[in-house]
């Protein structure tokens, strides 16, 4: 198995903010605004260095998005920043009007996401905007899985030229991809390639999933794991040709499984390959208040759970 190295445990939503910094000093089309979360969503670097172009509207998250998509029809480029929860079921239908169905140039930062929010709890946890970003039409959906790969899908989300929905988290997390690593959106990142069993992660699931492939190898248990960074548009022919070649798949996330990459997956699989398949994600349950890493365990979202599910084949 190839070597991962942890430089650092980092929180996701930081690379965001570098990668904003970044785009702020490099394109003049970008701007930013947020619903009264600029410090949570790590705007300070882009906000101190180009006032001019950041925007805090309050909490007033349906007008920000009417805002962004007016600046992107006016030629801009503007990232929208606030937790998933409220960039998402909160904004649902000016989303829906604004953005997608009138194809503006729209970037919806959202951190926050998914169960490691933590103590905030059920209220604040979202586990369904995967499932509501995808099955809007003309929305890309990015959900990268360290520091470095989440700097590197901002920059890649401005370079888009449509709505992309940018997934990524608050805690800190292993920091393992190459810092110059490009982002190419719309495809799988093969990180090992095995016969026995497929594991397709996404997110803050990858890591878990690199250790549970490292101990599974130590069973003799060949894997062919597969970072999902790009959920939609989904890279269909990785999924199909690895599926082929080992005869059964696990997918794991930070989701309900409704809605969720893995029944994503499934649809793709059910019209080309028929699988067998397992899914580590949530069924049917909200969240609620505790430590990330408890939280993530409670819930069937860890390295043992995937191993669990691989082995169950």
């Amino acid at each position: 198995m190839k070597e991962y190295i942890d430089t650092g445990k980092k929180d996701t939503r930081s690379g965001f903010g570098a990668g904003l910094a970044l785009l702020g000093d490099s394109n003049p089309k970008v701007v930013a605004m947020t619903a009264d979360l600029k410090g949570s969503l790590k705007m300070d670097a882009f906000a101190a260095a180009h006032p001019d172009r950041f925007f805090d509207v309050g909490i007033a998250e349906a007008n920000m998005v009417g805002m962004a998509a007016g600046l992107a029809i006016a030629g801009y480029i503007p990232f929208i920043g606030t937790f998933a929860n409220f960039a998402t079921a909160r904004v649902l239908d000016q989303i829906r009007q604004s953005v997608c169905y009138s194809r503006t140039n729209v970037k919806i930062a959202a951190s926050h996401a998914g169960i490691t929010l933590g103590e905030d709890g059920a209220t604040h946890q979202t586990l369904e905007d995967i499932g509501l970003m995808r099955q809007l039409p003309g929305m890309v959906v990015l959900n990268p899985c360290d520091y470095n790969q989440t700097r590197a899908a901002t920059l890649a989300a401005a370079a888009w030229n449509g709505p992309v929905y940018l997934r990524f988290g608050r805690p800190g997390v292993p920091n393992f991809t190459p810092a110059d690593q490009p982002f190419e959106i719309g495809k799988a990142i093969h990180l090992e390639e095995g016969s026995d069993v497929s594991i397709f992660a996404t997110g803050h699931l990858v890591w878990e999933a690199i250790q549970a492939t490292r101990e599974l190898e130590a069973r003799g248990v060949s894997v062919d794991l597969i970072d999902i960074a790009t959920i939609k548009p989904l890279d269909k022919e990785a999924v199909i040709a690895s599926a082929r070649k080992t005869g059964k798949v696990v997918v794991a996330e930070e989701h309900l499984i409704a809605g969720g990459l893995g029944e994503e997956i499934a649809a793709v699989l059910a019209a080309a390959c028929p699988t067998p398949m397992r899914f580590v994600a949530i069924d049917d349950q909200f969240g609620q208040s505790g430590k990330p890493a408890e939280l993530m365990a409670a819930y069937g979202l860890d390295a043992a759970h995937i191993i669990e599910a691989a082995l169950s084949f």
